[in-house]
């Protein structure tokens, strides 16, 4: 009786030990050990960079460089890259690098302005007209 006993303990421990659990519960225990390693050695840069910028010259430098930030009475001044020789070209997207407009040309600017407004607007012959050209956009 004894042995059928012990075969029978056997066979119970074996069918319904959780080995595959415990194997799974393992690897997610030492997954969840490295991300911890990780993130100390994250807090032990971070704390690094906080000890270097915690001076009061660190942080001036670091406001100045990085947020362009100065101190009350004084002024940025940002100097943008050019082309490389010197040459503004006309044709950048950015109206700041445009040739400036002369003076004497501003009124021939302004009649050639007001010239193009009426040639893009035709005077409409009645309520029809006016009516059609306001569905084209259906064609």
């Amino acid at each position: 009786m004894v042995p059928l006993a012990l075969v029978t303990a056997l066979v119970m421990l074996v069918g319904w030990f959780p080995l595959s659990a415990l194997w799974h519960q393992q690897s997610v225990i030492d997954q969840t050990a490295a991300q911890i390693a990780a993130i100390k050695k994250q807090d032990l840069t971070l704390e690094h960079q906080a000890k270097s910028v915690s001076s009061k010259e660190a942080a001036t430098l670091l406001a100045r460089e990085q947020y362009q930030l100065v101190f009350p009475g004084q002024s940025l001044i940002q100097v943008l890259p050019g082309d490389g020789s010197g040459h503004v070209s006309s044709s950048a997207g950015d109206p700041g690098r445009q040739p400036l407009v002369a003076p004497s040309s501003v009124s021939s600017l302004a009649a050639n302005a007001a010239a193009s407004a009426r040639a893009g607007h035709h005077p409409s012959k009645g309520f029809l007209a006016r009516f059609v050209r306001t569905l084209e956009f259906w064609r």
